[in-house]
C-alpha cells in the first residue's frame, strides 16, 4: 500500500484556508491523507466581527482559537501559525522565512504544497509576500546544500496556486475547460458541510465570508467546487484535472 498522501498549505492569514482549500483538505483527510497548515501571521489587522466578538488588542487570540476550530473541521492535524505582523508580511526577513517554512516542508515532507498565486489572487500584500515565500521555501527545502534545520532535503512535487476564477466565483464560467489557469476542479461536494463549518468557525470575519459565500444563491454548488492552477508539477492527464495527487507518487 503506498504511504498517506500529504498536503501542505501556506497561508497568509487565519481564513485564507477555508477560503482557498478547505474542500481539498477536508477531502485528503477523509480518504486517509494527512494535512498541515501554516499560518504566517495572526490576521491581528483584520475585523473584530460585526457586531464586535472582541477587543482589538484580544482579537489575535481569538482568532487563532478561531483558526484551530477551523483546522478540526477540515481535519488539519498539524498547525504552525507564525507570528508575523499582519499587513507587513511583506517586511518580514526573506531569508528568516525561507528557513523557517523550508524546514516545515522538510519535517512534514508533503507530496503537495497549495498558496496563493504570484499575485496574492486579490492583489492583498501579505498574500503575494507568502507566495513568493513559499515558492523560495519550496526551492530551498528541496536543496541539499540548503540546511535550515538540519533536516534530509525533500522535493515537493506539486506546487498549486489558487486559480484566477475566484473561490466565490467558481459556478461562473460556462466551460472550466476554457478557462486559463483552471488546471484543476475538484468535486468537494462531499465535504461541504465541514467547510461551511470552517468558513463559519471564522467568527470574526463574518462580514467577508457572508458577503463571498453564505449571501449567494448557489452557495451549495459553490462550496462544492475548488478551482487551483498547477505552479509545477507531474504532466496533466486532462484539464482540468479532479484529483490533486493525479500523477503524485505516493511512495516516494
Amino acid at each position: 500500500m503506498p504511504a498517506a498522501a500529504r498536503i501542505l498549505l501556506i497561508f497568509a492569514h487565519p481564513d485564507d484556508e477555508s477560503f482557498i482549500a478547505a474542500g481539498v483538505a477536508r477531502r485528503c483527510a477523509d480518504n486517509g491523507g494527512k494535512v498541515a497548515l501554516v499560518t504566517a501571521t495572526r490576521g491581528d489587522a483584520g475585523r473584530v466581527g460585526e457586531p464586535p466578538l472582541c477587543a482589538r488588542d484580544e482579537l489575535p487570540e481569538r482568532r487563532e482559537r478561531e483558526l484551530r476550530a477551523a483546522a478540526d473541521a477540515l481535519g488539519i492535524s498539524e498547525i504552525d501559525l507564525l507570528d508575523y505582523r499582519d499587513k507587513h508580511l511583506g517586511d518580514a526577513p526573506a531569508g528568516e522565512v525561507r528557513d523557517v517554512l523550508a524546514a516545515r516542508i522538510r519535517r512534514f515532507r508533503p507530496h503537495v504544497v497549495v498558496t496563493f498565486d504570484p499575485n496574492g489572487m486579490n492583489g492583498h500584500a501579505d498574500h503575494v509576500a507568502i507566495s513568493r515565500f513559499t515558492l523560495d521555501a519550496v526551492a530551498a527545502a528541496a536543496d541539499p546544500r540548503w540546511s535550515p534545520a538540519g533536516a534530509p532535503s525533500h522535493r515537493v512535487q506539486r506546487l498549486l496556486w489558487n486559480s484566477p476564477v475566484l473561490p466565490w466565483e467558481v459556478t461562473q464560467p460556462k466551460d472550466l475547460r476554457r478557462e486559463p489557469g483552471v488546471d484543476f476542479a475538484v468535486d468537494v461536494a462531499a465535504q461541504r458541510t465541514a467547510k461551511a463549518a470552517a468558513l463559519r468557525a471564522h467568527r470574526t470575519q463574518n462580514v467577508p465570508i457572508d458577503r463571498c459565500f453564505f449571501s449567494k444563491r448557489d452557495v451549495d454548488r459553490i462550496l462544492g467546487l475548488e478551482l487551483f492552477r498547477q505552479a509545477w508539477g507531474p504532466p496533466l492527464r486532462r484539464v482540468p484535472e479532479d484529483d490533486v495527487l493525479a500523477g503524485v507518487d505516493l511512495t516516494d
